[in-house]
């Protein structure tokens, strides 16, 4: 039996066949198909080891035979010069080979060998040139963190000087808030004093609508005091006529009583009597009489009414004094309501004014620190970026590094199964 190794442009690659027993020392080949395009190469296996054949034009056909040694045929490449051969006749009489029942079972148990190590080698291969594509991305993606590194380090700088910026203007604010505190404190003061004077004028203002009412209710009993003396004045006087009508009735009656008592004098006792005496000191006696009446009706009437008038003055007085104080007082309440008037407009003017500063400066306060923590949230974030890039970069450089070894591996490999194979070709006979 014969076992054959073809290689061809295509990048495939075919060997399978044995002769002998099977030992441990047995020689096999494998195929082998490159997926990632190219010429592919053919690998041996002797003695445990793989032996790459791809640097080879044409075609390369082991023959093994039970007890031979190796003949080499290849294509288009020169041959040697022809030298003489013995044939040992002893060896083209039939040998007498045993078959071992187990070769179809070895046969398919070196097919699946032969896929799994040509799968391998293809992957090994098709890793080598991912690795090697994968090396150059890292390269570039390498120099672009780089280049990405130097930019984020200036803007951390611009970050560093906005945020320092952001900070001197929270310190003046801060300073204008203190500011603004100190002139609220001294507003607050000014408040309290007009509140103090303004609560000291209003009990003032209680106090003389208090008084007013008590001077409006002693006016008041002193108007009707004087309406009290005004209509007994005008009792009296209408008693003081009807006192002298009565007298004059009286009056009238005497003499018409006294004319008559004359004439029944004449008449009944015809005396010679001077009545014009009697009539006289009647008359004389009841003008007495009233006269004296008159005189003390008179005397208490001008008593009551100097009293009356007194009284009056005195009322009158106490009623001018009191309008004046109560006009006094009604000047000083306008004043203060006026007052209290412009102290409320001040204080409502104040407050809006602390309450509009209070709320500027708060604003100031939350935007500055809202800027100030973005900026922060966003150098964090940069810091992050950066040290995710940075790992990104060591585990990169690792994945480099390791791939570099196993490139150079597959390499120092490859060259010295190549280098064994020159040697190994250049030992062998052309034929035994």
């Amino acid at each position: 039996m014969k076992k054959t190794l073809r290689t061809t442009g295509e990048s495939s690659y075919s060997s399978r066949s044995y002769t002998g027993p099977v030992s441990s020392t047995m020689r096999k080949s494998y195929s082998v198909r490159s997926s990632h395009g190219g010429t592919g190469g053919m690998v041996r296996m002797v003695g445990g080891q793989l032996i790459n054949s791809d640097v080879y034009a044409g075609s390369l056909d082991y023959m093994y035979r039970a007890g031979m040694g190796p003949r080499v045929g290849r294509g288009p490449v020169v041959r040697p010069p022809l030298t003489a051969v013995t044939v040992n006749k002893s060896l083209l009489t039939p040998l007498n080979l045993e078959i071992d029942s187990n070769i179809q079972s070895i046969k398919m148990q070196e097919k699946e060998e032969i896929k799994i190590l040509n799968n391998r080698f293809a992957s090994f291969i098709d890793k080598v040139c991912f690795l090697e594509q994968e090396n150059k991305r890292l390269q570039t993606k390498w120099s672009l963190l780089q280049e990405q590194t130097t930019s984020h380090s200036k803007i951390n700088g611009m970050f560093e000087n906005h945020i320092a910026k952001l900070r001197r203007h929270l310190d003046g604010l801060g300073n204008e808030e203190q500011y603004l505190e100190g002139e609220l404190n001294n507003v607050k003061s000014l408040v309290e004093d007009f509140k103090k004077k303004y609560e000291d004028e209003i009990n003032k203002r209680t106090d003389s609508e208090n008084t007013f009412v008590v001077l409006k209710k002693n006016a008041d009993l002193a108007f009707m005091n004087m309406v009290e003396l005004e209509t007994s004045l005008h009792s009296l006087d209408d008693e003081i006529e009807f006192l002298k009508l009565i007298y004059k009735q009286e009056l009238e009656e005497l003499k018409s009583l006294s004319g008559e008592t004359s004439v029944v004098v004449e008449m009944d006792n015809r005396r010679d009597l001077d009545m014009d005496a009697i009539v006289a000191e009647v008359r004389a006696q009841y003008e007495e009489i009233a006269n004296r009446s008159r005189a003390e009706v008179e005397s208490w009437y001008k008593q009551k009414y100097e009293e009356l008038q007194v009284t009056v003055t005195q009322y009158g007085e106490n009623m001018r004094t009191t309008k004046a104080e109560i006009a006094e007082y009604n000047r000083k309440i306008l004043r203060l309501r006026s007052e209290a008037d412009a102290i409320k407009g001040l204080y409502t003017s104040q407050k809006l004014q602390v309450k509009e500063a209070e709320e500027r400066g708060e604003a100031a306060v939350k935007e500055a620190k809202h800027r100030v923590q973005e900026l922060e949230e966003a150098l964090q974030r940069a810091k992050h970026d950066m040290a995710r890039q940075v790992r990104e970069y060591q585990s990169l450089m690792n994945i480099k590094l390791a791939l570099d070894i196993e490139i150079a591996t597959y390499r120092k490999l490859l060259e010295g199964e190549e280098s064994r194979l020159m040697r190994g070709i250049q030992s062998v006979s052309i034929s035994r």
